[in-house]
């Protein structure tokens, strides 16, 4: 019956990938739910019609927002058309807050019952959009415990189901254990530019240069504990293989290409890796990889970011460990010399990559316990009971 159609909103690669475990787990529990809405490949796959490619809104920073507004807008009004069409009673909001907190205005407002899964950052930057939580979202679920109490603390129904990474990403060998850094074992370097267009565009060519200046680096240093240097580049599936085939042409350092199959696998037999600030850092965390994170954004948008947020760190792993576990290479630290320069000091110390690893050792049991995708699915199908879905 139409009342089982379910609106699912997922704006980026993690939100997909959280959706669809969500999803997976939500039809053992109302099999009849249909779902449909803004998706990617792994939310199409969980069976979620799409109405329209997460990738087309997946952007980072306010002015690089501007340049796909039209398309947003766009997008924006054919979930709410269908929504309508479909007699929805209820809809799954999944991050990507600058789209979806209007949405939940535009749902709300049309009495759909309204049902956020991982929370805005609000208790970090723009605190004054809690407003429109309390009116517009009915329940929030959040992956992190610091954030039920603020949310508890402003009225708003919450519910902590922990993060799904953690059931995610397993618990691998790492490069550092069995193959260390040696004159016969060459660095290996992963790259993880980011899951958006913009993220790629922006963090993958100094990347790229900053594994070159590594090469050269360890080639010429009497003193560098490896001669040879392994790159491997983690691909989002959101972005086409084309933009980085362009940002690599003439590359003078080999960058395999990973499978996305062997994700995990390769993260965890890295001595290091390069990677964007975001969920990302959480995945490479967990896998107890030392890591350089790099953020970088347009001067405009960093700017006005840095009045906005008040937080003591820009990387997901320092905030959840409270400290700065890993280095955070942020606009001008993020080129390629200062980037080579932090690597190589890393890679020549074994104490400090000890202690980081000693650090990354206490992510998995901060992040909460396994089954954050079943506890979510769990408080969703709740909520759908009483309004009489499935």
């Amino acid at each position: 019956m139409a009342g089982d159609d379910l609106l699912i909103v997922a704006g980026e690669a993690s939100g997909d990938l959280h959706g669809a475990r969500l999803l997976t787990a939500l039809r053992q529990r109302v099999p009849s739910i249909r779902a449909f809405g803004l998706a990617g490949d792994e939310l199409r796959e969980a069976g979620t019609e799409a109405v329209a490619d997460a990738s087309e809104i997946a952007v980072v920073g306010i002015a690089e927002v501007l340049k796909i507004l039209p398309r947003a807008r766009e997008i924006f009004a054919q979930l709410l058309e269908e929504a309508e069409a479909r007699g929805a009673k209820a809809a799954v909001l999944i991050d990507s807050p600058e789209f979806n907190l209007r949405m939940a205005r535009e749902l709300s407002e049309r009495g759909v019952r309204v049902l956020y899964y991982v929370s805005p950052q609000v208790w970090a930057w723009r605190k004054g959009r809690i407003r429109q939580i309390v009116r517009y979202i009915d329940t929030m679920l959040v992956l992190f415990p610091f954030e039920e109490p603020f949310y508890r603390s402003h009225g708003v129904e919450v519910v902590h189901v922990g993060h799904p990474l953690v059931d995610e990403v397993p618990e691998l060998e790492h490069a550092w254990d069995h193959r260390p850094p040696s004159s016969e074992v060459p660095v290996r370097v992963v790259l993880l530019p980011g899951s958006r267009n913009s993220e790629v565009r922006a963090l993958l060519p100094r990347m790229r240069g900053a594994v070159e200046e590594l090469a050269d680096k360890l080639a010429r240093d009497e003193e560098a504990s490896a001669r040879a240097l392994e790159v491997r580049l983690i691909q989002a599936p959101g972005v086409a293989p084309e933009t980085f085939d362009a940002l690599l042409d003439g590359c003078r350092v080999d960058i395999e290409r990973v499978p996305k199959g062997r994700r995990y696998e390769v993260i965890a037999d890295s001595h290091l890796a390069l990677c964007a600030s975001g969920t990302a850092t959480v995945e490479v965390g967990l896998l107890g990889t030392p890591m350089l994170v790099l953020y970088r954004l347009k001067w405009s948008s960093y700017w006005l970011g840095k009045l906005l947020i008040d937080l003591p760190h820009v990387c997901m792993v320092n905030l959840v460990l409270e400290k700065r576990v890993v280095p955070e290479m942020i606009q001008r630290q993020a080129e390629p010399g200062p980037v080579s320069d932090e690597a190589m000091a890393l890679l020549r110390d074994p104490d400090r990559i000890d202690e980081m690893r000693r650090d990354l050792q206490g992510l998995r049991g901060a992040l909460g316990s396994s089954g954050a995708s079943e506890r979510a699915a769990e408080a969703i199908a709740r909520r759908l009971a009483d309004l009489g879905v499935g």
